[in-house]
């Protein structure tokens, strides 16, 4: 599918356990649809290199995430909100943005049943500082914030109880082609 501008102006929160491909979707999704994308965890890599301890760097983060989720959307482009939604208040702030601006809200998941192939696709992967180097590995940077956590069983958490809202949900199995998922996406999205 090739690029295309939307008339209706688009918010679209992404959302999936670490490895699911949420940052490879984020980008052919915004290529495809002409949006911007702002990707948390180089905002948070940026904090953490620039020596902000790792709880801090969360927090400012998401401050920053939304700061600029706003400004973009201020100047009338479609958007996408490639971080974790682990909690209720990130969906109500991207869900709460979107109204504000009067741009349509979609929450677009990508799940992958998995847990050995997320760990496989994670230490494959080219981390960023905040990012995960395996399913057991934390970020580096956390150095220790994270000891004694149950890494299988966070993961079945993100999985199997994910924050999701009631409306414009769209679920995919990202073990799959993600140029089939993108169009599958973009069917939903803008018919």
């Amino acid at each position: 599918m090739s690029t295309q501008q939307t008339a209706q102006k688009i918010f679209i929160q992404m959302s999936g356990a670490p490895g699911s491909g949420k940052s490879t979707m984020a980008r052919v999704l915004g290529e495809s649809i002409g949006a911007v994308v702002i990707d948390h965890d180089i905002i948070r890599s940026s904090l953490l290199e620039a020596n902000v301890p790792f709880d801090q760097a969360a927090k400012q983060a998401y401050q920053l995430q939304w700061a600029l989720a706003q400004d973009i959307m201020k100047q009338g482009h479609s958007i996408i909100v490639d971080s974790t939604c682990n909690f209720e208040e990130v969906l109500e702030r991207g869900s709460g943005l979107a109204q504000q601006y009067g741009f349509v809200y979609w929450y677009v998941e990508c799940k992958v049943q998995d847990i050995d192939l997320l760990d496989q696709r994670l230490r494959n992967r080219d981390a960023l500082t905040s990012q995960r180097t395996g399913v057991d590995r934390p970020p580096a940077a956390a150095h220790g914030a994270r000891a004694g956590e149950d890494s299988h069983a966070l993961f079945r958490k993100w999985i199997e109880n994910p924050c999701r809202p009631l409306d414009n949900t769209i679920i995919v199995d990202s073990t799959g082609d993600m140029e089939m998922l993108r169009d599958f996406i973009l069917k939903r999205i803008i018919g």
